[in-house]
């Protein structure tokens, strides 16, 4: 799939579901945006923002007007996925902006948020841009137990604060999937295989693994991952979601075992920049810099554990 590639969701039984390539960090299949097409036309996520142009084309290659968009589903208030959520709305005027009530602040007024993004990822921040704040009276704080009724499709909202205490997973029954946000990992379908998310400053192992088995217990048998793709999972979400808690264990205990041998935390950033994977699925810079966002994350969770 390649950057600005708009895809329908095949997986399952899915229907009236789109993706589309953001070309986030200026690689392919590592951003996805969600579309579903219903009486009520929702996007999942905005992306970074940088390539919104992508975003826009995407709706109207899906055949939804602008005026038409009524939803815009947010998982967390991370730029990476609510970077374009301003820009969206600007252009969308009768979406309103379902976020997190703990992230709505943020979209109202991102500068906190940009000052603590600049700070988490670095030399990354170069592809970036600066996020359009998201009117007040546009935004809806929404809550664990909560739905947003589409028509024939509703995401139901549930809490996981492992990642970020702002996030959330939806829930479409319609479909039996799940909008996972980055409660499950980051799924490299090139490779097919499953990578942790551990950014700073609220990543939390505990809560992470939490969520995971809420996930569980939704048992569904499409993940939708914004990082990146579809995944059908068909009787089998407990394995699969299972594989996501153990590379997290196991990543975290590594982080733990580096710091222990080298007593230097900027030593081990770099040595797991160095070693980073995936390389010649996304590029080397992008490989090594989610690496150093991965162990900054781990590093402060450690940190917060002692």
């Amino acid at each position: 799939m390649a950057i600005g590639d708009v895809r329908e969701v095949t997986a399952g039984d899915c229907s009236d579901c789109y993706y589309l390539d953001t070309g986030m960090y200026e690689t392919s299949g590592y951003g996805a945006v969600y579309i579903l097409d219903d009486d009520r036309p929702a996007v999942v996520d905005t992306g970074i923002g940088t390539n919104y142009d992508l975003l826009r084309e995407a709706l109207a290659e899906v055949g939804i007007d602008r005026e038409d968009l009524a939803v815009i589903a947010l998982t967390h208030v991370h730029l990476d996925h609510a970077g374009g959520a301003g820009f969206l709305a600007a252009d969308c005027p009768n979406a309103d902006v379902y976020v997190p009530s703990l992230g709505a602040d943020h979209i109202a007024d991102p500068s906190r948020l940009v000052a603590g993004t600049k700070a988490a990822v670095g030399d990354q921040w170069d592809h970036y841009v600066e996020p359009e704040p998201v009117p007040e009276d546009r935004i809806v704080a929404i809550e664990d137990g909560d739905h947003i009724d589409l028509g024939t499709h509703e995401l139901r909202v549930h809490a996981a604060p492992g990642h970020a205490p702002h996030q959330v997973v939806y829930e479409d029954p319609a479909n039996d999937a799940v909008f996972v946000a980055d409660a499950a990992g980051i799924w490299v379908p090139d490779v097919e295989r499953i990578r942790p998310t551990s950014p700073p400053s609220n990543f939390d192992l505990e809560q992470c693994l939490a969520d995971v088995e809420m996930l569980q217990a939704l048992d569904p048998a499409v993940l939708l991952y914004p990082h990146f793709g579809p995944r059908f999972v068909g009787d089998d979400a407990e394995r699969a979601l299972d594989e996501y808690a153990t590379v997290l264990e196991e990543w975290v205990d590594l982080v733990a075992d580096k710091r222990r041998e080298l007593a230097d935390d900027e030593a081990v950033l770099e040595y797991f920049a160095d070693e980073a994977e995936l390389a010649d699925v996304w590029g080397r810079e992008k490989a090594s810099e989610e690496a150093k966002l991965n162990t900054r994350g781990v590093l402060g969770y450690l940190d917060h554990r002692e």
